[in-house]
């Protein structure tokens, strides 16, 4: 029996930098509730003044806005999922299934969404693929559907959840190890609050359940349940995984550019709240012991002077003009330089230099919209191999970001479609892919009944 609570080397490398990642991608009271570990403390700070700094932090999360325009402009319109086959069941399942995908009402497009954001944090996003337990073994594939055993569900993972894996020879996983915690009161006359943490076990043929109770740091972890995963007639793990290069990880790059605009928006914000606040300042020859404050006056001699001290305000404009720098500098590496330069104000740009950056961000779009649609379609096809309903996946989209650009693709249909090109396999291709995309946002089942009316009006199946 192994060690099912032991951590590959890489995820302890990892974990404490995805926990910084969720909190700058969080920001707001989780943010601030964490800062001691973000707000740098002064060499010899007086730890009174480094409390108070802490009690007046503020952060200007760029970066969690411009992961949430990816996610928003990626999925502007929804992928468009065609599935073909003979298999009813196989149809009203995923019809269901694109609607409902984890049994929690949450529809395929908002949990990929969700998928694609994670990714961009954590730099990895896992998918895994359930089906309910089997508690006998049904005769018929009718009573398999009737009783939801085949009715497949997906569950998400964030990147630190997967505390240790292997991987075979063609670089598949041979088995992982997932890992969640909670906190849950049991029951509602005992208000005492249980820390449980799940393990969940997965080869390519048998998984294991895992879970601990905590009360007072004790507890032994227990085996709940134990058998034959859903894929394991296809000889592989149930978890996919969504993942982005380097160079698109956005969090990754720019985390500590967002950091060192933390520290020193927030050390800006200090000083010139502190310079709010002038010292009086006595110029004389004399011993000075007298009290001054709201409620007194001072008395000077004929010699005497007073004044206040007030910063000069250099240092100011070269902090304003830093933290300007940093934040383009975010916008940059994460390939929004144009945003920046919209949001500064300063920066005037040709439109042909828009339409340039704009070029480059449209191309990184591009390529997130490939990955996102790879795996989408690696999860259907396992479901469906799984399921064995002969069905076949295919999975396009994700790679228009402009809601206007729909006009432009009708005439360039039109214009198709006037060459005379005797294909109907083409025309029904160019008639499903204006009418899903035009109608994007409706349910899976209605999608599905436009595709088979438009493959019957033109008369030739897709091959």
């Amino acid at each position: 029996m192994f060690d099912i609570d032991r951590e590959h080397p890489e995820y302890k490398q990892r974990k404490q930098m995805w926990r910084w990642y969720r909190d700058l991608y969080a920001g707001g009271q989780q943010m601030k509730d964490n800062a001691a570990e973000y707000l740098t403390r002064r060499q010899r700070e007086p730890l009174d003044v480094y409390g108070e700094r802490l009690l007046r932090v503020f952060y200007e999360n760029h970066i969690g806005s411009i992961v949430d325009w990816y996610a928003a402009t990626l999925f502007r319109r929804e992928p468009q999922i065609a599935f073909e086959g003979e298999s009813e069941f196989g149809r009203a399942f995923f019809s269901s299934f694109c609607d409902n995908c984890d049994l929690k009402g949450t529809g395929l497009t908002d949990f990929f969404r969700q998928c694609f954001i994670d990714t961009l944090v954590g730099g990895t996003s896992h998918i895994l693929v359930d089906f309910p337990r089997l508690d006998r073994q049904p005769v018929n594939r009718a009573e398999e559907e009737a009783a939801g055993l085949s009715r497949a569900y997906l569950s998400r993972h964030r990147a630190e959840e997967l505390i240790n894996w292997s991987n075979d020879e063609q670089g598949q996983y041979e088995w992982v190890v997932l890992r969640r915690t909670q906190k849950r009161q049991h029951h509602i006359e005992n208000a005492e609050i249980v820390e449980e943490t799940y393990w969940y076990y997965f080869d390519k043929q048998s998984f294991r359940v895992y879970r601990r109770e905590r009360r007072n740091e004790q507890g032994q972890a227990e085996l709940l349940a134990e058998g034959l995963h859903g894929l394991a007639k296809l000889g592989r793990v149930p978890l996919f995984t969504m993942r982005t290069s380097e160079g698109l990880w956005l969090m990754n790059k720019s985390a500590l550019l967002q950091l060192e605009h933390f520290n020193k928006s927030n050390a800006l914000g200090w000083a010139i709240t502190m310079g709010l606040f002038a010292m009086p300042v006595i110029y004389s020859d004399r011993a000075w012991n007298q009290i001054v404050g709201e409620s007194y006056y001072i008395q000077l001699g004929a010699q005497d002077r007073f004044g206040w001290t007030e910063p000069e305000g250099k240092v100011y404009q070269i902090a304003v003009d830093n933290l300007s720098r940093l934040r383009d500098e975010i916008y940059r590496v994460c390939y929004l330089s144009q945003a920046s330069g919209e949001i500064s104000g300063g920066h005037a740009q040709s439109a042909l230099s828009k339409m340039r950056d704009f070029a480059i961000t449209n191309e990184v779009l591009r390529s997130y919209g490939d990955g996102v649609k790879d795996t989408i379609r690696k999860v259907l096809e396992a479901i469906s191999a799984a399921r064995e309903d002969g069905i076949t996946v295919s999975v396009s989209g994700l790679d228009e970001f402009d809601v206007g650009d729909f006009g432009t693709e009708l005439k360039d249909a039109q214009t198709l479609l006037q060459l005379g090109i005797d294909s109907p396999t083409l025309k029904q291709q160019i008639y499903q892919k204006l009418a899903l995309k035009y109608l994007c946002d409706v349910r899976q089942e209605v999608k599905e009944q436009i595709a088979s009316e438009i493959e019957q009006a033109v008369g030739k199946p897709i091959e």
